[in-house]
């Protein structure tokens, strides 16, 4: 299980993560990432299942497979970030491996836009703006 300290908990925070981030789809899945402002803090990660997934039993396992997705991935994305995983009903019928790189494309990309300038910054700094 993911330590306590690395886990979206309020609701605030949900709401500014899936507002302010950076969004990336996947069949069966929404990524949220969003740079935090102290950039030494752990990534966290949070996880959005609605009922319309299906019964509690499928919503838990799909969070706790996305939860051992988010241990893997840790090392990976490096401090900084939080990540919220929105979870949509077609999801329930993938399996492990396609859960996990979905989660992984969408995470992955996800810090990569918010890492690298986007176009339009690059165009500013060569006008001079």
């Amino acid at each position: 299980m993911l330590p306590y300290a690395n886990r979206v908990t309020k609701g605030d925070d949900y709401q500014a993560i899936v507002r302010r981030g950076v969004r990336v789809g996947a069949r069966g899945i929404t990524v949220s990432v969003r740079e935090r402002e102290q950039h030494d803090t752990p990534t966290r990660f949070g996880f959005i299942v609605s009922k319309r997934v299906g019964v509690a039993v499928v919503r838990n396992r799909i969070r706790r497979r996305l939860k051992a997705v988010s241990r893997e991935l840790l090392p990976e994305i490096g401090p900084g970030f939080d990540v919220v995983y929105r979870v949509h009903p077609e999801a329930a019928e993938l399996g492990f491996d396609d859960l996990r790189e979905r989660a992984r494309f969408g995470s992955l990309r996800g810090v990569r836009r918010i890492a690298a300038p986007s176009d339009a910054d690059l165009r500013a700094s060569k006008s001079g703006r």
